[in-house]
């Protein structure tokens, strides 16, 4: 059975979800003399008359009691007699109550005879009034929003948009009605767009600043941003419609969010080079820090090169006219990376004529920034080399080379490459590069300058230090120095063995405290005046008291530990004295080993000490161990812990006094030693 018209034509309204969904109207017909023939269900709910009650009653009838049927007649004739009309009248609904209508009526001509019949819509006038205000609203604020509005339908075809979105996608409404977005704008997010809107229309829940970006007709040249948020529209019946979609333009909120999260960013970086590079005092681990602090977080790729003299350890070159030769020394990430691969690698001396890349970059000591590389640009390479071709090929689209400049010394270049899919360098990175650069050349050029006075120190030590020790008859010696690691500065330790008057001999060793030249100074000093006061044949502690006299002398105050011991082999008497030095070790004929009990005074250059001398006899055949603390002492060890060590090594037989000190440097010495190391040992053996 087919269903009644007024139906079919209720259901079209509710599904056209506009004003008729939510206003219901009554439909009603009447014969040419105004007798009621049709009368639809809107009707019914909206006066409360089945139409068993009113079909082939007047509609005058319907009348409120208290109205101007007068008016109400009027409008019927009028509309009978051929012309639409509009009005509000009061009905009388079915419980008694007045009813305000707005009715819309209209003829229907017969085509027998001349008069019409009349079809009547009417609707509560309140509903309708409210309607029309919230229309008005509604236009109101779609025509003059500054913001983007565009409704669309459930398969996502604009069916209306405001003049703001026609400015924000640079396209008229015209363009829009009928187009989904992804036809409309393909440079923009589109289907990450409508994926948000299908599922809006699916679940009812709106969808709020979703980020769109890309490109329009608008502006076709720049990128821009849009906060996008979806919300579903429904009939009276919750059934969805089609999407209401709001735009606000944040390109420059979301170019300022993205420039400060970027200067974090870059703050952070820094912050964290601060504590990175420079790290030591090594021009390899220097190099090596700047590459990997740089890969990724602005970089694919880096490589680090520093000129080769430095590497070498000489000073920096008369100059680049000539060009230049550079030792690569950073490279990052050490595997995994086709770029890095196709570069030199890490200890190979590069050189460069002088019109290359790289020598004007450090002629000029400015930073080249070239943004984009492609095949034009590495045109002119191709006659030297193919190399920047094959980067090329592997992707490599941007690249940076940033001279390594530390006091106006021109020390060598980082360069950084970028790939795909990132884009490509800009100024700030460029200048965040130097930045990085900056702080590693500094590093770098205060390696070399460490270096420089490291070796001029060692050299001074070494100088001082006995070169050919001939020691008195009846007393063998062997001695061991060991510098500390290349992470520490050189020592102060020094030994000696001298022949003092009457067949006697003098063993001494002792360490200045402090690092470096001055240190190294002061114990060449020390050194000379003992040698210069044992020949008196001075009491021990009278030669202490003035090496104490001389260290008072010097303009900034510095300390030094030192153990003297005089023996003579005829009779095995030795006399001691220590000034704060670690005691020494005695090994008997018989392989008894201890400790000697010697006070330990307080160091040279304490100030008011009176140094004590004790006497030992040391038996034909004994060994006397002289020793520094770095020998003994040990960041996870205590002292007592370590000289049970030193007298645990000794107790091991030896087969010569040499052998018996590598003994103790293999035991007691880590690979790294933290503190230089002297060592001296005496073996007593009887004058014939």
């Amino acid at each position: 059975m087919s269903e009644p018209v007024e139906e079919l034509v209720s259901g079209a309204a509710r599904d056209a979800g506009g004003w008729m969904g939510a206003l219901p109207v009554a439909q009603v017909a009447t014969s040419a003399d105004g007798t009621i023939v049709r009368w639809n269900r809107a009707a019914q709910e909206l006066l409360g008359h089945s139409p068993h009650h009113v079909v082939g009653r007047h509609i005058a009838e319907l009348l409120h009691p208290g109205a101007d049927r007068s008016l109400g007649r009027s409008l019927w004739e009028a509309a009978a007699s051929g012309r639409g009309v509009m009005g509000t009248v009061t009905a009388w609904h079915a419980d008694g109550h007045p009813v305000e209508l707005e009715i819309w009526a209209s003829p229907l001509p017969d085509r027998h005879e001349d008069t019409s019949a009349v079809v009547v819509f009417a609707a509560d006038a309140h509903a309708a009034r409210r309607i029309r205000g919230s229309s008005a609203v509604w236009d109101g604020l779609f025509a003059r929003s500054p913001v983007g509005i565009a409704v669309l339908d459930t398969e996502l075809r604009f069916l209306r948009v405001n003049a703001a979105l026609e400015r924000m996608n640079g396209l008229p409404e015209s363009a829009h009605v009928g187009r989904r977005l992804s036809q409309l704008l393909p440079q923009v997010n589109a289907h990450d767009m409508e994926e948000a809107m299908r599922s809006v229309l699916a679940s009812g829940r709106p969808v709020l600043d979703r980020r769109r970006a890309g490109r329009t007709p608008a502006d076709p040249d720049r990128d821009k941003v849009w906060s996008c948020s979806y919300v579903r529209v429904e009939d009276p019946a919750g059934r969805p419609i089609g999407v209401i979609a709001s735009l606000l333009d944040i390109t420059e909120q979301q170019r300022a969010h993205t420039e400060a999260e970027a200067g974090r960013r870059r703050l952070a970086l820094l912050s964290e080079a601060s504590i990175r590079v420079g790290s030591s005092l090594e021009l390899e681990r220097t190099a090596q820090e700047l590459a990997d602090l740089a890969v990724p977080r602005l970089a694919d790729a880096v490589t680090v090169d520093v000129l080769d003299s430095l590497a070498r350890g000489d000073e920096p070159g008369p100059g680049l006219a000539g060009g230049v030769a550079l030792r690569r020394l950073g490279k990052a990430p050490l595997t995994g990376s086709a770029v890095i691969a196709a570069l030199a690698p890490l200890g190979r001396t590069l050189s460069f004529p002088v019109a290359a890349p790289y020598s004007q970059v450090l002629a000029g000591r400015h930073p080249y920034l070239l943004a984009r590389l492609d095949a034009d640009v590495v045109a002119p390479a191709a006659r030297h080399t193919g190399r920047p071709a094959h980067l090329l090929t592997l992707g490599v689209h941007s690249f940076m080379m940033i001279p390594l400049v530390a006091r106006d010394l021109v020390l060598g270049v980082a360069t950084f490459y970028r790939t795909q899919p990132l884009g490509p360098f800009d100024s700030d990175e460029a200048a965040l590069a130097a930045q990085l650069a900056a702080r590693a050349a500094l590093s770098i050029d205060n390696a070399r300058l460490y270096q420089r006075e490291h070796d001029t120190a060692v050299t001074l030590q070494r100088s001082m230090l006995p070169q050919h020790i001939t020691p008195p008859a009846g007393i063998e010696v062997a001695h061991r120095y060991l510098p500390a690691s290349d992470v520490n500065e050189v020592g102060g330790d020094w030994y000696d063995a001298l022949r003092l008057p009457a067949g006697k001999g003098a063993l001494l060793i002792g360490d200045v405290m402090g690092h470096g030249m001055v240190a190294a100074a002061v114990m060449g000093r020390l050194s000379a005046s003992i040698r210069a006061l044992a020949r008196l044949d001075l009491e021990p502690k009278e030669i202490l008291a003035q090496l104490e006299a001389a260290l008072e002398d010097l303009a900034e105050p510095m300390l030094a530990t030192l153990l003297y011991a005089v023996v003579d082999p005829a009779t095995g008497h030795c006399r001691i004295t220590r000034a704060g030095h670690p005691p020494p070790a005695l090994v008997t004929p018989d392989g008894e080993v201890r400790l000697l009990d010697v006070p330990p005074g307080t160091p040279l250059g304490v100030g008011g000490t009176r140094y004590t001398t004790t006497d030992h006899i040391l038996l034909p055949g004994s060994v006397l161990v002289l020793y520094t603390d770095g020998l003994i002492e040990s960041r996870s060890s205590d002292i007592d812990e370590r000289l049970g060590e030193l007298t645990d090594a000794l107790a091991e037989p030896s087969p010569s006094l040499n052998a018996m000190c590598d003994s103790l440097l293999a035991r007691l010495v880590p690979a790294s030693a933290d503190d230089d190391i002297a060592l001296l040992v005496a073996r007593i053996r009887p004058t014939p």
